[in-house]
Formats: C-alpha cells, sequence, structure tokens
C-alpha cells in the first residue's frame, strides 16, 4: 500500500510539473482575458496567430470606422510595436501605419507611417482617417487605441502587425525588425462583421484566434490524460 501511494504522488508531480510547462502564461494570457484601464470594450478580439500579439475591435457600418486595441510586446524593452491596415495588398508594401513606442521620458506615442514600399518608410497623414489614437504601457507591453475609417460596406480589411527591438533617436524612426518566419507571416485577414474571438483568417490559409488554437486544444488532452492516469492508480 505504501509502494502504491509513494508511486501515485511521484506520478501526480510529474504530471503537474508536466501542465505547468505547456500551460505557459503567453499561452494563457488570450485576448478575451485582458482587459484595458480605460475601461473600453470591443465588441470582437482575435489572438492573432505570430508575433503573441492581440487585437480586439469593434466595427460601426453606420459611419464606416473601426475602432481597435492592438495589444503586443517589442522584441526589446526600447522596441516598438505596429499595426496597420494595407488597403492595395496583404503584406507591408502599402501598410497605413500606427506605431508605438516610449519617447526618451519613458511615455508611450503613437506616430503614423506610411509604407509605399520595403525601402521607404515615410511618416505622416495616413490614406485614410484617422483619430481618438493614443497608447498605453505597462509591463512591458503597448496597447494602441485608435478608430480608423474603413471602404463602405467592406467585408474585410488586410491587417499587418509587427515588432521591433529599437527606434533610432535621432531620427524617430523606428529600427528594422527581424526577418524571421513570424515576422514575415505577420498579416491577415480581418473580418469586420466577426463573432468574438473568431475575427482573423491568416492570407495563407493558417491562423486563427485564441479560442480556437491548437495550443488550447493540446492543454486540455493533456489534462485530460492526466486524470485518467491518476484515476487509474486511484483505482489500482
Amino acid at each position: 500500500m505504501a509502494s502504491s501511494l509513494h508511486l501515485l504522488l511521484l506520478v501526480s508531480v510529474s504530471w503537474i510539473s508536466l501542465l505547468a510547462l505547456v500551460i505557459s502564461p503567453a499561452q494563457a494570457a488570450t485576448c478575451s482575458s485582458q482587459t484595458f484601464k480605460n475601461n473600453k470594450l470591443y465588441a470582437n478580439c482575435s489572438d492573432l496567430p505570430f508575433l503573441s500579439s492581440y487585437l480586439h475591435w469593434t466595427y460601426n457600418a453606420s459611419n464606416s470606422s473601426l475602432s481597435i486595441a492592438f495589444v503586443a510586446t517589442p522584441s526589446k524593452s526600447e522596441g516598438w510595436v505596429a499595426w496597420a491596415i494595407n488597403p492595395t495588398a496583404a503584406k507591408m508594401a502599402g501598410a497605413q501605419t500606427l506605431l508605438a513606442y516610449k519617447t526618451e521620458d519613458g511615455a508611450p506615442v503613437v506616430k503614423t507611417f506610411n509604407i509605399t514600399s520595403y525601402s521607404s518608410i515615410v511618416p505622416g497623414k495616413l490614406a485614410f482617417d484617422v483619430w481618438d489614437v493614443s497608447a498605453e504601457f505597462s509591463k512591458g507591453t503597448f496597447t494602441i487605441f485608435a478608430a480608423v475609417k474603413v471602404p463602405k460596406d467592406a467585408a474585410s480589411v488586410n491587417q499587418v502587425w509587427q515588432l521591433g527591438s529599437a527606434v533610432n533617436k535621432t531620427s524617430g524612426f523606428p529600427v528594422k525588425h527581424d526577418f524571421a518566419p513570424p515576422n514575415l507571416q505577420s498579416f491577415s485577414t480581418l473580418y469586420l462583421m466577426a463573432n468574438s474571438t473568431t475575427g482573423t483568417a491568416n492570407s495563407t490559409g493558417g491562423g486563427g484566434s485564441g479560442a480556437l488554437r491548437i495550443g488550447s486544444g493540446g492543454n486540455m488532452g493533456l489534462l485530460s490524460v492526466s486524470v485518467l492516469v491518476l484515476g487509474a492508480l486511484i483505482a489500482f
């Protein structure tokens, strides 16, 4: 009896340790659990499929406007995060961009960039109206708030997002982001009339939302297996 109890305790500790590793904080922090200091609420949210980023949004068909909160952590503490709509293509070239970083006094700020091509990043007015722009920075993470005008009766828009490591203190220009696979795949279609947590589909066929992503299902599978194993040992 003592040996069986000892074995049960060892197996329990092993499974709990494994689950703690698999269910990481990044996986647990889905968009549906996020709240904002300004108490803003949005009709929809999605865990974006790359760069551990999140988008909250509300589409107002009456005036063709999209209110968003984009949440992301820069690749380094002095880095930047960006979210964009591309009216002309699926990827970065042509993206009308909202980019957040910290100024020298540590305050978060949002700048607008018209990325006309991969070699031309031009600060200034975007191709569409944007208002109520602001940013928050807390615990290493930026949130960009904004409202943007989208084409009348549009069913979807092309969105692009990105993270960078630094901002040039002299020019105020963002330093180039990494070119790792997640950075190169950080674009998707945003369906404006989507239900909560089901609003994106990656343009190359991947992606999805936090509520449906494979990681969540995998965690539940491991939990189920652990319960079955422990139940069998107890019965033994």
